[in-house]
């Protein structure tokens, strides 16, 4: 079933973004059908490059800057590219949950935000083997797949659950990890991880989570997901309560209610 994407607020701005978001997303699923055959390079501890990722940065790069030739970009592999209009840059993650990619699960998805001067103004955040595309536009609400969405309304940490990232090989944080998690763990209903900041975000805009954190990501990882977030309703911040995660790449997000609790543990 293909469902009208931007029922409702869709603008020319975000048709622009959700066709460049559809069109990597496709060339992904096939190139997911042949996982066996892509071609892959080691860039660092568990930081796998493939030629699907590569392939699908290339189509997003090509339909943003056809549609606004002007604006910048800040991408996983191609890095910063500059623009003539210097308010506007994409920030575009074209595979987010590689990994997940590379072991044949089927969670990943392609992640496009706008940056505006300083702030995020839209993000689209699209999971191309459900078909599922989350979208918010700044001051416009979020939505999945056209129908508005809102963050759980749940109050009580014990009856919610919050999604998270782990720290891998090579990374710095396991201890810290360690104990936030046991943490998280004694005071709410469970804790998931599923390999994508941004489809976790996207799923807590969609109530689906009652919150996540995570820390050390990069802005293409959660630069669509917290517009979501915070259009759906949400609550995002840095470890400090701050609203410094897309600088920092430590993320703290939950609904209104529960955000300063979660806070608290995390950083008691």
């Amino acid at each position: 079933m293909k469902f009208n994407r931007t029922t409702g607020a869709g603008s020319a701005l975000i048709n622009v973004m959700i066709a460049a978001a559809e069109k990597a997303g496709r060339s992904l699923v096939r190139s997911f059908g042949e996982i066996e055959k892509l071609q892959v390079a080691r860039k660092g501890p568990a930081d796998f490059v493939t030629e699907a990722d590569r392939r699908a940065e290339e189509i997003i790069y090509l339909e943003l800057n056809k549609a606004r030739p002007k604006y910048g970009f800040l991408m996983e592999e191609r890095g910063t590219v500059s623009g003539e209009d210097i308010s506007n840059t994409w920030i575009v993650d074209p595979l987010d949950g590689t990994l997940n990619f590379l072991h044949g699960l089927p969670h990943f998805c392609v992640s496009i935000a706008l940056k505006r001067d300083t702030k995020i103004f839209s993000g689209v955040i699209y999971e191309p083997v459900s078909d599922q595309m989350f979208w918010a536009e700044n001051g416009k609400g979020a939505f999945l797949n056209g129908q508005r969405i809102r963050v759980s309304s749940r109050r009580n940490l014990t009856d919610s659950v919050f999604a998270t990232g782990i720290p891998f090989m090579g990374r710095e944080g396991h201890a810290e990890f360690l104990k936030e998690l046991q943490s998280v763990m004694a005071a709410s209903a469970g804790v998931r991880r599923f390999g994508s900041a941004a489809l976790d975000l996207a799923y807590l805009a969609a109530g689906r989570y009652e919150g996540f954190w995570e820390r050390g990501l990069n802005s293409w990882d959660i630069a669509a997901g917290l517009k979501i977030v915070r259009e759906a309703g949400g609550f995002v911040s840095d470890f400090n309560g701050s609203d410094n995660a897309l600088k920092s790449g430590d993320i703290v997000a939950a609904n209104s209610e529960l955000h300063a609790q979660f806070l608290h543990i995390l950083n008691s």
